[in-house]
This record gives structure tokens, sequence and C-alpha cells, in this order.
């Protein structure tokens, strides 16, 4: 089942009022694009991107009953630009960028993010399996950038061990799925038995940050965003780990610093234990809220 985060603190967030113009970065199946479009009414404007063709067609079903005018453009969100032309607009009252991975990807989509099934190593929001994937990263880059990635990306104190281990299997043959790649970083990280995370976890992270440009695209988007953001306009950003919290506060940091914008949320908004009870996959979350002077 498809739970959004944070719904009410990112949507009560961005301050909308009837007949506004909404961008929802990142669509999912549109848990937070029904309650946009329920504050904006009838006579507003939602636009909503998402990487994944599917999610978005499935949001559109689901949301055909919401009386506002709808757009939804297959683009990351770091084309915001783009998205906003082909509805016609130029401005946008506020702006919300979920850019956690949805359950439907983790669950559902055969693309091997997740460690727990054995399934093609792509990784990618895109639904065409064209371009960058985890598959080419593991079986045909050099040890030093696969551990650079590693460590970069998902903070993994293990890093050059695990390219090391990803290097060696691949001489044996090719890594082509999701459970061959947990097989072999799970052998070259020390069993903590202490530990609740899958050995995984951090180099599945780091890879599917890097096939999908993840922090480069937060960057672009919160540049972009912030530049068709209507003055008193809002930008609410839900981030699921460090590094993109830290761009997200650095950013903020940097437009109030300018004085053109005005940080709302002092620290990050965290889901309550109750949500995490609810949706065990919010436990990381965090909201914060941008006005634009």
């Amino acid at each position: 089942m498809h739970i959004p985060v944070l719904l009410k603190e990112s949507t009560d967030g961005l301050a909308l009022k009837k007949g506004s113009t909404v961008f929802e970065g990142t669509v999912g199946l549109g848990g937070h694009s029904r309650v946009l479009c329920e504050m904006i009414g009838e006579n507003g404007t939602f636009i909503g991107t998402d990487a994944d063709q599917e999610s978005l067609s499935i949001a559109e079903e689901k949301l055909s009953d919401v009386p506002c005018k709808k757009y939804f453009v297959n683009e990351n969100f770091r084309n915001i630009d783009t998205a906003l032309a082909k509805a016609g607009a130029e401005k946008v009252d506020a702006i919300l960028l979920d850019i956690g991975l949805s359950n439907r990807q983790l669950d559902v989509v055969p693309r091997g993010f997740s460690f727990m099934r054995n399934e093609p190593l792509l990784m990618t929001f895109r639904s065409s399996g064209d371009g960058l994937t985890a598959r080419v990263i593991v079986n045909e880059w050099a040890e030093e950038s696969i551990a650079d990635i590693i460590y970069g990306y998902g903070e993994e104190r293990y890093a050059r061990r695990i390219a090391k281990g990803i290097v060696e299997a691949r001489k044996e043959k090719s890594i082509e799925t999701s459970g061959q790649l947990a097989e072999i970083v799970g052998a070259c990280v020390p069993k903590n038995l202490k530990s609740r995370i899958n050995p995984a976890t951090k180099t599945f992270q780091a890879l599917r940050i890097a096939v999908n440009d993840e922090l480069g695209a937060l960057r672009e988007g919160l540049a972009k965003g912030f530049e068709h953001l209507s003055p008193k306009g809002r930008i609410a950003v839900i981030s699921f780990h460090s590094l993109e919290d830290r761009i997200v506060k650095e950013f903020f940091k940097q437009k109030q610093k300018e004085e053109v914008a005005t940080i709302v949320t002092k620290k990050p908004i965290t889901p309550s234990e109750a949500e995490i009870k609810e949706n065990p996959k919010s436990r990381s979350s965090k909201l914060r809220i941008l006005i634009k002077n």
C-alpha cells in the first residue's frame, strides 16, 4: 500500500489558497497530489512530474475525480522549466519535492532497487532501461570509481573492500541481478549482529543515486524551482538521507543569506512516532520549507 510521507505537514506547510498553481516533483502514486488538488480547488492548476511513466499514468487515473486543472508530465523534476512550459505556466505559487523512492518502485517494479529480491540490475527511475544502469557500473567501471561512488553516495566504510569484491566476482561471471550483487556485498562486509540494517543497504543506495544523478537533479530542481516561484511562494522538500538534506539545508541557508527568501523550518520536520509505526519507511524523512521574499 502506498502511504505518502509527512502528508499533512508538507501540504499544510505550503499554505495554498483556492485558485493557486502548484508544482509537485515526483508524483509517485498521487498521495500528496490528491491533497494538493483538493486544496487549490477547481480553479487551481496542478502540474506534476515523474520520471516513471507507469507511476504517472496510475496517479493520473487515480486523480481523475479531483476537480482541478491537472498536467502530468513525464520528466524528472530537475526539468521543472520544461514541465511548466508544457502546462503554459511561467510561475507557480508552491512547489513540493518528494525525492524518495516510492513503495511501488521497491515492491512492484522489477528494476533491482531491492536487495531482498533477484531482479534485473537496472535501478533506473525511468521506465525504460536505456542509458546508465547499475549493471553497467558494477560490470564496466573501474574498481576505484566504484569504491568512490559507494563511499561518497552510500557513506559506506567498507567501500573499497566491496568494490574489490565486485571486480573479483565479475571476472568469474557478469553481475546481472540484484540478488547476485547483494550476495557479493554481504560477503565483503563484516557481520554485525547488532545492526538491523542489511549490509547491502548503503551500496544499493549509492548505486541508485549514481544511476539517476539524484543529487545533481536535486540541485538543479531547487535552483530552477526557486527561479519559477512567485513572490511569497513556498517550496517544501521531503528528503530521505543526509546527503539530500544537506543540499536542501545549504540551498535554503544561501537564499536566506542573500535576503531573497526566509526559512520557515528552523529545524527539519520529522515524522511522528505514530507515522513511523504505520509506515516504517518514513523514519529517515525530513521536511524543510522556504518562502520566497
